[in-house]
């Protein structure tokens, strides 16, 4: 356990640290598509999300894996202001990080 007691440390749990860096770099990706077309909006909603995946302990990385998954919203979704080559990378990380996240729970 980790000395704040939030369950072990990240680097004990390699498959979710490898899924949560590639999350992370699905989203720097994402994050330079949005520059590229000056989406303010969705670049400052993007902007944390990076290195908060990639540096998150395992108990915050299912609150930044769940809160990058609303940007695929029912009525407000970053898929009508971006390509599908990296909104659809991004969305299948985060779903695969939470995935794991929940066996791990699960496993607990």
């Amino acid at each position: 356990m980790s000395s704040e007691g939030r369950g072990p440390a990240r680097h004990e749990r390699p498959e979710i640290d490898q899924l949560a860096l590639a999350a992370a770099r699905d989203a720097d990706r994402l994050l330079a598509a949005a520059r590229m077309r000056d989406l303010a909006r969705w670049q400052e909603f993007l902007a944390p999300l990076p290195d908060l995946l990639r540096d998150g302990n395992l108990a915050d990385l299912r609150r930044v894996a769940r809160r990058a998954r609303a940007a695929y919203g029912p009525k407000d979704s970053i898929r009508e202001a971006l390509p599908a080559e990296v909104t659809e990378a991004l969305l299948d990380g985060l779903d695969r990080l939470l995935a794991a996240l929940a066996r791990e729970e699960l496993a607990r």
